[in-house]
């Protein structure tokens, strides 16, 4: 009997792990490829760098570099303006996507700013709040305001008008219809702008960092390049990556979550 049940615990095993397998596989061959090439020597440290170097590099940084204080400044910027983005986002979201005079007197600008490329504002956001800390957070706030900005409003338009009507027959007040159907329903929408927020308020604060910083995450990219320190580029290359991955991942998490608001059809 155990015989028979192996073979099947092993496929209910990867079958159920498969995309970590798969994913987990590729990434280790890319990387043993990589490292290969690297220690061949076919790889020119001033256009690339190995695994393994960047590793070191990493090391070196950690124990004796500024990497915990280029962490904590470019995650400060990061939490602060992301977090300031996340309210207005949600708040205006909501008042825009609700009240339908409000949303037409909004539009025009709304689509303006939507439109207008957030790197070419930099050096004005620079202009404005220095080359301080607080250009970087308005940086990464206005990246990461416009898509939670559009999916809320989203969210709350796109409330199904039967159950609008049956709330009103109910004698639902304005309030009421607000709080149990606009906003539980646009939760899932908020989130998939929180998601899409994460990802352009972290180039927002690598991109603040590069143009009128001296230190950060983004300083280092920036300062890595300049000098062709290719380990020390990817180091920085790959946080920022592991970072985006994570934040995605519980953005993800608190979408499953939070699904059940939604009301049903």
């Amino acid at each position: 009997m155990s015989a028979e049940t192996s073979p099947r615990s092993r496929r209910g095993f990867y079958q159920k792990h498969e995309a970590l397998i798969l994913g987990g596989s590729a990434v280790v061959v890319i990387l043993g490829i990589w490292q290969a090439f690297w220690s061949a020597g076919k790889i020119s440290p001033l256009f690339m760098s190995g695994p393994s170097a960047i590793v070191r590099q990493f090391h070196e940084l950690w124990v004796r570099g500024t990497l915990l204080s280029d962490l904590a400044y470019s995650g400060r910027n990061f939490a602060v303006g992301f977090a300031m983005a996340l309210v207005a986002g949600v708040v205006l979201g909501l008042i825009v996507g609700w009240y339908r005079r409000v949303r037409l007197l909004a539009d025009p600008f709304l689509n303006a700013l939507f439109a207008t490329p957030r790197v070419a504002m930099v050096p004005l956001i620079i202009i404005w709040f220095g080359v301080g800390m607080w250009s970087k957070v308005f940086i990464v706030f206005l990246s990461a305001f416009f898509p939670i900005l559009v999916n809320t409003i989203g969210g709350v338009r796109a409330i199904d008008a039967d159950l609008l009507r049956a709330a009103r027959a109910y004698c639902a007040s304005d309030w009421q219809i607000f709080t149990t159907l606009a906003l539980p329903g646009s939760v899932p929408f908020i989130l998939t702008g929180v998601r899409q927020g994460v990802a352009l308020g972290l180039i927002g604060v690598v991109v603040g960092e590069m143009f009128g910083g001296s230190q950060g995450v983004g300083f280092m990219v920036a300062y890595g390049g300049q000098t062709f320190a290719t380990d020390t580029l990817f180091v920085g290359v790959l946080i920022i990556a592991g970072a985006g991955i994570l934040l995605t991942s519980l953005a993800e998490r608190l979408e499953r979550r939070f699904s059940r608001w939604r009301p049903e059809r």
